[in-house]
């Protein structure tokens, strides 16, 4: 199975994937966990201009994901086709909503969702989880485990892209979608997780 685990920066999504990935080890599943950005030349270049090194502008950037993604999917050695192929669930922090949500607020968002939901080479995920926690909060976070921010972790950015994750949702109802509540413990938050995954697809 393909699950997605998305978010604002701050709602704990690395956290979750790996408290996610032990609960599937004790059911027996293998786990292969990947992340968008990759390490690939695409991500590479993506995670310079994330970090303010580099310029570029939302149809840019919303082009780079796609070929990243494109890499990501296909890629014969890692990719998420040959690794789902070989029998692993692979869990994915950040996919094509983050797309959505992110460059989906500086450009068109209908290029953005045809571009990408339209190619051929980019897979569908079985289920996308979404860590959904207040801007505050999430900003909190981000202020306490970091030492420098990333373009897109303002307050006020952050506000924005939650209500753009949102709206998304509600375009594209047919995809397999479970908005999460990420407040309180880390084990509170992956108990809710654990039981959205098992009532969405079979393990």
């Amino acid at each position: 199975m393909f699950i997605v685990i998305e978010g604002v920066d701050g709602s704990g999504k690395g956290t979750q994937i790996r408290l996610l990935e032990k609960a599937l080890n004790e059911m027996g599943k293998k786990v292969f966990i990947t992340c968008e950005p990759t390490s690939g030349e695409y991500g590479v270049k993506i995670r310079k201009i994330l970090s303010g090194e580099e310029k570029s502008d939302s149809c840019e950037l919303a082009a780079l994901f796609l070929a990243d993604r494109i890499y990501h999917c296909q890629n014969e050695s890692s990719g998420i086709k040959r690794m789902l192929d070989l029998g692993y669930t692979v869990l994915c922090d950040r996919y094509y909503y983050s797309s959505f949500a992110y460059q989906g607020l500086g450009t068109s968002l209908e290029w953005v969702l045809g571009m990408n939901l339209d190619c051929p080479a980019v897979l569908k995920p079985d289920l996308t989880v979404f860590l959904d926690l207040p801007a505050a909060e999430c900003d909190r976070r981000i202020e306490e485990g970091r030492s420098s921010r990333e373009i897109f972790e303002k307050l006020e950015t952050i506000k924005a892209i939650r209500g753009k994750y949102l709206e998304v949702f509600e375009r594209i109802p047919d995809h397999n979608v479970k908005i999460i509540d990420a407040s309180g413990s880390p084990e509170m938050v992956s108990k809710r997780i654990i039981e959205a995954v098992k009532e969405s697809i079979p393990l």
